[in-house]
């Protein structure tokens, strides 16, 4: 068993760095240095941020289940740094595609989001996220009481909206959004079938008999 301080200080800091090591990839990709973007690298960017953004919020969906089957408790400490690297590649995707993408044109930004479906699914999923993200501190946490519960439960609101984003996005390999889409059906599946468990204690407990 890891001890408190060996988390703290050796085991966070790992995934921390991690969890920075793709968005660093794309920075020296950008540069030249480590690899090429290819012909369109603006595209290349967007779709990088934004597959990440979806990686790191199943990844965070899935500690809960991990740790209740692992039966270790300590992931539970990882939850928040992931659901903010979450926040963080999907807030890098939205400024790629609005800066270097969009070049700042608010009317045809604003078009877009009205316009089209998957860019309008994308912005809800990102408010979301940037409520999420605000009031991720404890003392937000204990003043919101049992809302910030209800707020971060969303998160699975977030999955779904970011699959079918990238599932609208897609025009002919769909392959890798049906992928995601099946992880996020095994982990709304596993929080379904959980909260029926424990509402029905006495169910569980014959049909293990």
């Amino acid at each position: 068993m890891i001890s408190q301080k060996q988390l703290r200080f050796v085991v966070k800091p790992i995934v921390f760095v991690a969890c920075l090591l793709p968005a660093a990839l794309i920075v020296t990709d950008t540069f030249g240095l480590t690899g090429s973007l290819g012909a369109n690298p603006i595209e290349e960017i967007l779709d990088r941020f934004g597959i990440l953004g979806i990686q790191f919020i199943l990844i965070a969906l899935a500690v809960t289940p991990l740790r209740q089957l692992t039966g270790w408790t300590q992931l539970a400490r990882f939850r928040r740094m992931l659901g903010l690297f979450a926040f963080f590649y999907v807030f890098m995707h939205f400024l790629t595609w609005l800066v270097l993408d969009r070049g700042l044109a608010w009317q045809d930004i604003l078009e877009d989001i009205v316009k089209r479906p998957f860019i309008t699914i994308g912005m809800i999923a990102l408010v979301l996220l940037i409520a999420m993200a605000a009031t991720s501190f404890n003392r937000l946490r204990q003043r919101m009481g049992r809302r910030w519960q209800k707020l971060h439960c969303s998160v699975y609101a977030v999955g779904v909206l970011g699959v079918w984003h990238y599932w609208w996005q897609v025009k002919a390999d769909a392959l890798e959004p049906a992928i995601y889409a099946s992880i996020l059906t095994a982990l709304l599946g596993y929080r379904v079938y959980k909260r029926r468990k424990r509402r029905n204690p006495r169910e569980a407990v014959l049909a293990t008999q």
